[in-house]
């Protein structure tokens, strides 16, 4: 019963730092990259979707992602979608496709960046530890209806810290990795 309770902690906390990683996917470093424009939303016939359900989006180099859509009635709004958005990017129609040019990074927007980062983290390790007191709380119930002996909760209390230890691990290391990205340029 334990093994399953472990087993599903474990999984509660990789689906937190999937979305993390996500969240910084979509931050802007100076650098092109396609998941930054993927979940965009488009006003696309009264109804918002994603920018990757209506365009293919591809970074052709380090400063340039192009769009096109598979509708070429959705090139306005596409053009409107990314130019509203608060990414600070100016698409250019050039009839088939959109090219957006990801312009260097001003230090202020910098700044900015790796605040929006840092929340970004301290969320994720928010989450992580809920997940731990929720499979604490889960541990004393499961102990206290089948008398499991105190050193038995003990050691699966000690594996539910470890895992959670590593976990903000990860999110401390992927927090590191994008703040050197996005100092670097």
């Amino acid at each position: 019963m334990f093994k399953e309770l472990l087993k599903e902690t474990r999984s509660h906390m990789q689906k937190t730092l999937e979305i993390y990683e996500g969240h910084l996917a979509t931050l802007r470093t100076g650098r092109a990259n396609p998941a930054l424009l993927e979940n965009l939303k488009v006003d696309y016939y009264g109804t918002p979707m994603p920018l990757n359900q209506i365009a293919s989006i591809t970074a052709p180099d380090a400063r340039t992602l192009v769009v096109q859509p598979w509708d070429q009635n959705a090139m306005p709004l596409i053009e409107k979608a990314i130019r509203d958005s608060d990414l600070g990017l100016n698409p250019n129609n050039q009839g088939e496709v959109i090219f957006v040019n990801i312009p260097t990074l001003t230090s202020e927007r910098r700044k900015e960046i790796l605040k929006a980062a840092k929340n970004y983290a301290e969320d994720a390790r928010v989450a992580v530890r809920n997940v731990r007191r929720d499979a604490l709380h889960h541990i004393k119930r499961i102990a206290d209806e089948n008398h499991v002996s105190e050193d038995e909760v003990k050691r699966i209390e000690a594996e539910v810290q470890e895992l959670t230890d590593s976990f903000i691990e990860k999110i401390n290391e992927i927090l590191e990795a994008k703040e050197e990205d996005i100092s670097a340029e």
